[in-house]
C-alpha cells in the first residue's frame, strides 16, 4: 500500500471539491480524507494502490466543474491504515 498527500490551490473551497474528491477516491478504492485549510487550499491524504493514487492526482488537477485548480502539490506520506474516505 502507498500513500500520498496533496495540497490543492485555486478556487477549491465552496465548489464541492471535497465531496467530489471523496466520491472519486472511493471509486478508485482509496481511503483517507479531504479537508479545507484556513488559507483557502484543500489538503487530501489518500492511501491505496499506487496506480489509483496517480489516477486521483490526475482527477485533482481538474476537480469538479465549478472548481478552478491553480496547482496540485504531491508529497509521499506514511500509510495510516484508514478505513473509508472522510471529509474533515
Amino acid at each position: 500500500m502507498a500513500a500520498a498527500q496533496f495540497w490543492i490551490s485555486g478556487r477549491v473551497q465552496g465548489v464541492f471539491y471535497r465531496a467530489s474528491t471523496r466520491a472519486q477516491a472511493l471509486k478508485l478504492g482509496l481511503s483517507g480524507h479531504a479537508e479545507n485549510l484556513p488559507d483557502g487550499r484543500v489538503h487530501v491524504l489518500a492511501e491505496g494502490d499506487p496506480a489509483a493514487l496517480d489516477a486521483l492526482e490526475q482527477w485533482l488537477r481538474q476537480g469538479p466543474p465549478a472548481a478552478e485548480v491553480a496547482s496540485v502539490l504531491r508529497e509521499p506520506a506514511a500509510p495510516q491504515s484508514s478505513n473509508g474516505f472522510r471529509i474533515a
